[in-house]
């Protein structure tokens, strides 16, 4: 009877073990063929920086395979043609001067021939000078501003992946979180370089089809450069764990030819003098509230949700709000030059004063605030000490 139990206990155990192999090879085999994209290796790029990246990549990669080749057949053939049940003895040596000689040497020359393309990539890849335009990036939660410096065009770039697809209320798109409402412009065949900086917490600058990823930290300025041969639409993201919201920082990087950059160039210097002459101009509560909806979804949202309801305790709510339909002065001044030791931001660096103006003026009537408020650009300048 005891040698009956046994033989159970035994083959209980051994039906188990084979059940949790099957299940885990089921597992594996379920993981490998649900992959949605599969990809083993980095971009090549379409910059010849990007594309020497990937040529140093290759390089080591491969060396590193023939290192792991060599080392495991040495290891696998030692242990099998060296076994204890062929008989063979350990040999006894120690303190070996050629052995020391050879495992120096050969790691010497192995780092020497991955240091000499190493570093002439890298060379390459910090060399900033003789630029051909000059483009300020300033990280901010959640948006990128770009700054062309010698030719007066500033604007910031935002996520517009509509809400609803965020929500799981409709079908993603094709570039789901990787659009933007205002992509980056720059000619190809130009030399860009990138002076990347941040307004409040550490973010990164990533765009892999160039080979940039330069971290954006406040009160520094970190230097990058692109040349692309081709002209497209290319996209990247923050690369820096940033807030709630990191992953919904998208960057999108539009490459044309010279002539069609110049024309986006002027058109966009034409739409700077357009929106100052907009400020000095008087404003209905219907265009107000109209434009307003359109710069907080924009801009507000993310924090203080659609329906104005927030995420306490980080990102209050504006409905109802003692900032909402509280005195028009507080509201101003919050929006305007934001509030230290909270996640809400001064704004008036980041929107126009028209754009100030009538998202204040949405905040206080939406939402069945219903102030009655409006607030004009002039109110803004006003604000600010202009």
């Amino acid at each position: 009877m005891r040698l009956l139990r046994l033989v159970r206990v035994r083959s209980t155990s051994f039906f188990w073990a084979r059940l949790r192999w099957v299940i885990s090879v089921f597992l594996l085999l379920f993981a490998i063929t649900s992959q949605a994209e599969y990809g083993v290796n980095m971009t090549p790029g379409v910059t010849d920086i990007s594309q020497s990246v990937y040529s140093l990549h290759m390089i080591i990669f491969w060396i590193c395979v023939v290192i792991g080749i060599v080392v495991f057949s040495v290891m696998f053939w030692s242990m099998f043609k060296y076994r204890k049940s062929q008989g063979a003895k350990p040999a006894q040596f120690h303190e070996s001067t050629t052995v020391e000689i050879i495992w120096t040497l050969i790691p010497i020359i192995i780092l020497v021939a991955m240091a000499v393309p190493a570093t002439s990539t890298l060379k390459e890849m910090y060399d900033v000078s003789e630029s051909d335009i000059d483009i300020k990036i300033t990280g901010y939660q959640w948006k990128w501003q770009y700054e062309y410096i010698n030719d007066d065009v500033s604007f910031f770039s935002n996520l517009s992946t509509p809400q609803e697809q965020i929500n799981n209320e409709a079908t993603k798109g094709e570039h789901y979180l990787l659009e933007v409402d205002e992509p980056l412009v720059i000619p190809i065949n130009k030399k860009i370089r990138f002076l990347v900086t941040a307004n409040d917490v550490i973010h990164s600058w990533w765009v892999p089809a160039f080979a940039v990823k330069k971290d954006a930290i406040p009160g520094f300025i970190n230097e990058a450069w692109t040349k692309v041969n081709e002209p497209g639409i290319y996209r990247g993201q923050c690369a820096e764990l940033c807030g709630k919201d990191h992953g919904f920082m998208p960057i999108v990087v539009k490459a044309v030819e010279e002539p069609e950059y110049q024309a986006w160039l002027a058109a966009k210097q034409e739409k700077a003098k357009a929106e100052a002459l907009l400020a000095s101009q008087v404003w209905s509560m219907e265009d107000l509230m109209a434009k307003g909806e359109e710069v907080y979804n924009t801009s507000c949202a993310a924090c203080h949700q659609q329906n104005g309801m927030g995420i306490p305790p980080a990102f209050p709510g504006l409905k109802g709000s003692a900032i909402a339909i509280g005195p028009i002065e507080a509201h101003i001044d919050i929006v305007v030059n934001g509030k230290p030791g909270t996640a809400m931001q001064a704004f008036a660096a980041q929107l126009s004063d028209v754009d100030l103006a009538a998202v204040i003026t949405y905040e206080r009537n939406a939402w069945e605030n219903n102030t009655g408020d409006t607030v004009s650009p002039q109110d803004i300048a006003k604000a600010k000490g202009n």
